[in-house]
């Protein structure tokens, strides 16, 4: 009896050449007969008609469908045995190009042999590397499955139709260096016809509420499919399975979350409604919704944990402020963990002046109903630093900024009632947990980012938490007009950047300059150098040699001797010491600084009203998400903004397509979704996300979205009915694997 569970060798047979069994159970990690046919093809051949072949590349692999339309024995003399040969010369005619295809024999009983197998009129799918001979395109040493002959090998094995009854979907699968495809097809159509039973986790009502197949049918349609709505058909079951169980894993997080016994902070002191009293200004609608959500969260007896979405400058620190000062009015303690220093600083800068007197609690001159704030860094002084921990421990400061620092042993609270997270993609699982696990019962969690998350994403890889989004932005943001600089095209473009620099500078304005580097090859601290990859893995653009891109550090020192030799420049980046960039930020805020020549370190939190100019050199090697993100520091004060991306990449190239989408809209929400369709979604959301990238193996989020909300409905309803999945033990293994393998730590925030 062969079932799932079975060694894949059980249906290779004999008729697997030589060293490829041990291959596809080895090599490609295929041990089992479920593995083999949870193998799914990676592309499909219509067998009825001939292939499209626009152009060719000599070197290339095709895989065509074709017809052979010439077909000719040809005797020559062979050099070595100065004997006569044979040759038989076909020619196969696709939708396009015909190629050519030469079979050499010592004999004419062979050669004959081939001609009976290849005459005029015989259709197959042929398999080969391109090259041309005598000015023709031919197929090298090519490999073929020839429509309707029985393949002589696996027939002998009694596994015929495995190759003889091609269906109209001919499936390619991915496969491994030594291993046909045709292996793989005949050990699978073997599999289907001799395995005994396929369970099938999924229950009857549920199949039957969104119209799916059941799993033995969807396993032979994938494989074998008759039509493209067969396929179809299977492929979406596939992929409602692994939404399902994701879904599932997430609803049964929500459910431990909420079980979970949590303090509520539902206000007291008036230090909330004393901020409120004193904003100059009213809160957008967005951040009066969002509020009202988070504040009804802290007011519960379990833990918040929720996301905050909002686009660049929607408001989204104003909202975490007033939910940690409601905690504050509590009793108890809010952390605020931000990626970098420069946005620690700038956090407590920001808040410090939102606050007043009102974050001098203690202090003479302070509000009576006032706090404190602490800042907590890895580089700060001993003596700053015991002082801070010791606000942090004894409860005397409600607020406690900080970086990495935040997590280390050593760092307690006196009552750590809400955590918030500033740009979550910036830090791992383990991370955030470090930093929850210093309060004596579960905090409050509220992570925010700046980059915009469409709604199945958020559903998916965020489906453990409520999501929250500020879509409008706050009034007296300036427009912000964005323009590619393309150098490869126009190199005497440069001049005329700086001259625009001199421009907004002599309106009083200031400028920023980012370059990707700090100096050399050295990346600013959490940059990559890595070229991005498409969705497919292959390479977007190609590798940079190290010190050939833009590097602040030069940067500033051609500008100061150069082109802006009479402006008063600055300097920030990653490596300089902690008061160094204080000083730098400081000066460009007061506006002592016309230009501050930058890495991404600017890229989020850092906020200049008078900024309305921002250079980026060799922009192509940023990723959607962090030029818009970068763009977002212009025009914050009101006035028009201009981001110039500058640009050496080609017209046509997948980096100038990046670009050309930038410059196309100021819509965030938009450029994600762009971002998602160029990038696999693990890189998008961050490498800290760990987990997503390689657990999501057939669901695309914008590709599925109707399929995701499906299974988001269907998990919800399974769980209201049956909270232990007891009636279906097959979906409640496949769930607990998702939840105990590696895979499932990106879900882990809670």
């Amino acid at each position: 009896m062969i079932a799932l569970d079975s060694p894949v060798a059980a249906v290779l047979g004999a008729q697997t050449k030589k060293g490829s069994a041990k291959k596809i159970s080895e090599d490609m990690g295929l041990r089992t007969v479920g593995d083999l046919l949870y193998h799914f093809p990676r592309r499909y051949v219509p067998t009825g008609e001939l292939t499209r072949v626009k152009e060719l590349r000599g070197g290339q692999m095709l895989t065509v469908v074709g017809e052979i339309v010439e077909s000719t024995v040809n005797t020559y003399l062979d050099r070595r045995s100065h004997r006569t040969a044979y040759r038989l010369d076909t020619t196969v005619q696709t939708d396009g190009p015909g190629l050519r295809m030469s079979f050499f024999a010592k004999n004419k009983r062979v050669s004959d042999w081939h001609a009976g197998r290849l005459p005029v009129g015989q259709r197959g799918v042929f398999v080969g590397q391109v090259s041309t001979f005598r000015g023709q395109w031919q197929l090298t040493n090519p490999s073929m499955v020839l429509f309707g002959q029985v393949d002589e090998a696996s027939g002998e094995q009694g596994l015929g139709p495995a190759i003889d009854a091609v269906k109209a979907l001919f499936p390619l699968y991915p496969q491994s260096k030594g291993v046909d495809s045709w292996d793989l097809q005949r050990a699978v159509a073997f599999a289907l016809t001799v395995v005994d039973e396929v369970p099938d986790p999924l229950p009857d009502a549920v199949r039957r509420e969104y119209d799916l197949p059941d799993l033995a049918t969807a396993l032979r349609h994938v494989h074998a499919p008759d039509s493209w709505p067969q396929l179809r058909a299977a492929q979406r079951r596939f992929r409602f399975d692994e939404a399902l169980v994701t879904q599932l894993v997430l609803a049964r997080r929500r459910a431990a979350v909420a079980e979970q016994g949590g303090q509520a902070r539902s206000g007291g002191a008036g230090l909330l409604a004393a901020f409120d009293e004193r904003l100059p200004f009213t809160l957008t609608a967005g951040q009066e919704s969002v509020s009202a959500e988070i504040m009804e969260d802290l007011a519960r007896p379990r833990p918040m944990n929720r996301l905050l979405q909002g686009e660049v400058g929607s408001g989204k620190t104003l909202v975490a402020l007033r939910a940690m000062l409601r905690v504050v009015d509590s009793g108890g303690q809010a952390a605020l963990l931000a990626p970098t220093e420069v946005l620690a600083q700038q956090h407590v800068r920001s808040i410090g002046a939102l606050l007043g007197d009102l974050a001098q609690g203690g202090m003479l001159g302070g509000a009576a109903e006032g706090t404190t704030i602490a800042l907590l860094t890895g580089s700060m002084p001993k003596s700053a630093r015991a002082e801070s921990l010791l606000a942090a421990a004894s409860g005397e400061a409600g607020i406690v900024v900080g970086t990495h620092a935040l997590l280390q042993e050593g760092v307690g609270f006196a009552d750590l009632g809400l955590v918030v997270v500033d740009e979550q993609h910036r830090f791992g699982v383990e991370q955030r947990a470090a930093l929850t696990d210093k309060a004596g019962t579960p905090p409050h969690v509220l992570v925010m980012t700046a980059t915009p998350i469409p709604r199945t994403v958020a559903m998916t890889v965020f489906g453990d938490l409520e999501v929250s989004t500020l879509a409008e932005l706050p009034a007296g943001r300036g427009e912000i007009q964005t323009i590619v600089v393309p150098l490869a095209d126009q190199p005497a473009w440069i001049d005329r950047i700086w001259a625009r620099v001199r421009e907004e500078v002599e309106k009083g304005h200031q400028v920023y300059v980012v370059c990707p580097r700090i100096a050399g090859d050295e990346l600013e601290q959490g940059e990559s150098d890595l070229p991005e990859v498409d969705a497919d893995g292959e390479l977007v653009d190609a590798p940079v040699a190290p010190g050939s891109l833009s590097a602040a550090e030069e940067v500033v020192r051609w500008l100061g001797e150069g082109a802006l030799r009479d402006l008063r420049l600055g300097l920030l980046h990653g490596r300089l010491a902690p008061d160094e960039k204080d000083r730098a930020m400081r000066a460009f805020a007061a506006g002592e600084t016309d230009v501050l020549v930058a890495t991404t370190v600017i890229e989020v939190g850092v906020d200049v009203a008078n900024a309305t100019t921002m250079v980026l050199l060799d922009a192509d090697r940023f990723g959607i998400s962090q030029l818009h993100q970068l763009r977002g520091r212009v025009g914050r004060g009101g006035l028009p903004g201009l981001c110039l991306l500058v640009t050496h990449a080609d017209a046509e190239s997948p980096a100038r397509e990046r670009l050309d989408a930038v410059a196309a809209t100021t819509d965030g929400f938009e450029l994600s979704r762009v971002d998602l369709e160029q990038r696999r979604e693990g890189d998008v959301l961050g490498r800290s996300q760990s987990g997503f990238h390689s657990s999501l193996q057939r669901l695309r989020v914008l590709r599925d979205e109707k399929t995701i909300v499906e299974a988001r409905e269907a998990a919800t309803a399974l769980l209201a009915a049956d909270p232990g999945l007891d009636r279906a033990r097959d979906l409640h293994r496949l769930v607990t694997e998702l939840e105990q393998s590696r895979h499932s730590g990106f879900m882990e925030k809670s």
